[in-house]
């Protein structure tokens, strides 16, 4: 990956956190002069065919801009910008729908580290690739803005699934986590920790798979047995060994699997209180209490995860990936047939179009979408920061290589090579959620065991914190996401305590 390409991840509310590469896809400058043959026209029958020009790259246009986007639907807004959603209007892909984040420079630039998660993020999804990751199509920028292109999840966000049904069953959360576990796996086999596991940065595609998202939090080129002391995250789902400062691994991932786990089949994180010293202090010393209706391969892999001692806690290097999988609650799993996405999600979006943004919040939807005009501009030297920002995946350069056939004109010349990079913004604050009247999702069969849940269970989460479509403001040096407000808890068998850190150090970091 490019030195210095970016990607874009920005926090609205406290989520945690301190502290890259992919090979761009280039196009020379004189690509086109070393190669004869790119202008060749071939007629037959009075056609011609035209392998790469300014006409099918980007018709009248010399590379990719606001300009080949159609502004439908407003997704979010924030302190640095807005969320769009988009349709493509030149190109091979024209009419194809997109989430577009349209982001201010200037705010950007005002904070060192917001610079530093762009460039994170931005890096990250150029050079991760997987079914249950999001993917990026483009980026580029103007003179004050960065145009930030993704897929367009219209399934939502697993949060509010969540907040419907109010838990899962183990079937249903099993379907989710194998997922996530398959994403999760894939991203510390490129030497990246994730570090921010939560439903709100869990999307679902229109098919109801799961699409991991937000990657500003995430420490790249991490080495087996190198640990790292950045304090990021979400406090709920933090691993005790962030919250003391005494490094950490790709083990924390593991941590944040179990606690979210735990808020699927239980309606909360395993551990909260009334403010984020307690909800540390029970993180760090607390016990687990698990309800009596979970199955007893579901308490097993519940306590494996939360494990305080590191080395103790299911998925530990070397391990890592392997051991999660293997467990028995995954006994019925065909992980092969879950990367090929093979099995039937458990909740299908109700969608009527491509477009559709029924699983989006009304108060965003129904606004009328407008990009303000470009007005500010940065110094040469604050521009610099951006440079490389732009990209085009490498499915788009596919489809713009394919020859199109076409009435014979004259030759046309070759455009100006651009070279494309792309990144993805977020916020830790919610911009939008799903109306709970709005009738969004069909269930159909479950698979696996069908665990029972008790009558009249409710999810307790009050409200979200992070949404992947959405742009927020931070001005803090660090992200500390308070997910939760106090939640009842349901009537639960305490279980024995879980390794409990030496340090009580956590308790002083807010």
């Amino acid at each position: 990956m490019a030195d210095n390409v970016f990607d874009i991840e920005l926090h609205d509310v406290e989520t945690v956190e301190v502290d890259d590469s992919d090979d761009a896809i280039e196009i020379e400058e004189d690509a086109y002069d070393q190669n004869p043959n790119i202008n060749e026209i071939v007629n037959s029958d009075g056609v011609e065919t035209v392998q790469l020009t300014e006409q099918t790259v980007n018709p009248g246009q010399e590379k990719t801009g606001p300009q080949d986007f159609e502004l439908r639907k407003v997704l979010g807004k924030g302190g640095y910008g807005k969320v769009f959603q988009v349709k493509k209007i030149t190109g091979n892909d024209a009419d194809t729908v997109f989430a577009m984040k349209v982001l201010r420079k200037a705010s950007i630039v005002r904070n060192q580290k917001d610079t530093a998660h762009t460039k994170a993020e931005r890096n990250i999804l150029e050079e991760v690739k997987h079914p249950f990751i999001v993917d990026l199509k483009y980026a580029f920028q103007t003179g004050g803005k960065l145009y930030l292109i993704l897929e367009y999840l219209s399934g939502g966000e697993l949060f509010m699934h969540l907040e419907r049904e109010g838990i899962f069953l183990e079937d249903t959360a099993c379907f989710y986590l194998s997922e996530i576990i398959l994403a999760l796996e894939h991203l510390h086999g490129q030497g990246i920790i994730y570090r921010d596991l939560k439903p709100e940065n869990i999307l679902l595609d229109a098919q109801g798979h799961v699409k991991l998202t937000d990657f500003g939090l995430c420490k790249e080129h991490i080495k087996e047995g190198v640990l790292t002391h950045t304090f990021c995250g979400t406090i709920e789902y933090m691993a005790p060994e962030i919250l003391t400062r005494h490094g950490h691994g790709k083990e924390v991932d593991w941590w944040s699997l179990g606690a979210l786990m735990y808020d699927m089949l239980t309606g909360a994180p395993p551990f909260t209180a009334e403010n984020r010293k307690k909800t540390i202090e029970k993180i760090l010393k607390g016990k687990l209490n698990l309800p009596p209706y979970l199955t007893a391969d579901a308490r097993d892999l519940v306590r494996k995860l939360l494990k305080r001692q590191v080395t103790a806690r299911l998925g530990a290097a070397p391990d890592d990936a392997n051991a999660v999988k293997a467990h028995q609650f995954f006994r019925h799993i065909n992980w092969d047939d879950v990367l090929s996405r093979k099995l039937d999600p458990p909740f299908k979006p109700c969608l009527t179009s491509d477009d559709d943004v029924s699983q989006f919040d009304t108060k965003f939807t129904k606004q009328t979408p407008v990009d303000s005009p470009d007005e500010s501009t940065l110094s040469e030297s604050a521009n610099m920061i951006f440079q490389g920002f732009t990209y085009i995946a490498p499915s788009v350069l596919e489809d713009i290589y394919k020859p199109s056939i076409m009435k014979a004109r004259s030759p046309r010349k070759v455009g100006t090579p651009f070279r494309h990079h792309f990144g993805a913004a977020s916020t830790s604050s919610r911009m939008f959620s799903l109306d709970p009247h709005v009738s969004g999702f069909q269930t159909p069969h479950h698979f696996g065991n069908g665990a029972g849940v008790p009558s009249g269970a409710t999810h307790t989460h009050s409200h979200s914190t992070h949404i992947f479509y959405s742009v927020g403001n931070n001005t803090n040096n660090i992200r500390v996401g308070f997910h939760h407000q106090p939640v009842p808890q349901q009537t639960q068998q305490p279980e024995e305590a879980m390794d409990v850190s030496n340090s009580t150090g956590g308790t002083s970091l807010v």
